[in-house]
């Protein structure tokens, strides 16, 4: 399973560190030990439905949880059936230098 979660908070960070909101989520994503992928507009996570699943809660949840007042999240999900779906090296790997 593939998933991709891109958190909004309010405010993004602090004065002293303007993404502070933002990196407390990619840490979620860092302590899971899932293979992830981080970009500039959200974070690519691979892992079977019983560890995603519970995670994006989690992501979700750290940027109140660090300091923010608000957060949206847009996430995606891609599953195949009995959990073979692509990979993230799979969807990306040819397109890497």
């Amino acid at each position: 399973m593939l998933a991709q979660i891109q958190v909004s908070p309010r405010p993004s960070g602090t004065e002293d560190d303007r993404y502070a909101y933002v990196d407390a989520a990619i840490a979620v994503i860092q302590e899971s030990g899932l293979v992830h992928e981080v970009g500039a507009m959200g974070t690519t996570i691979q892992g079977t439905p019983d560890q995603i699943w519970p995670l994006l809660r989690a992501v979700h949840e750290a940027t109140v949880q660090a300091g923010a007042s608000a957060v949206s999240s847009v996430i995606k999900v891609g599953q195949g059936k009995n959990d073979a779906g692509p990979t993230i090296q799979d969807l990306v790997g040819k397109f890497r230098a």
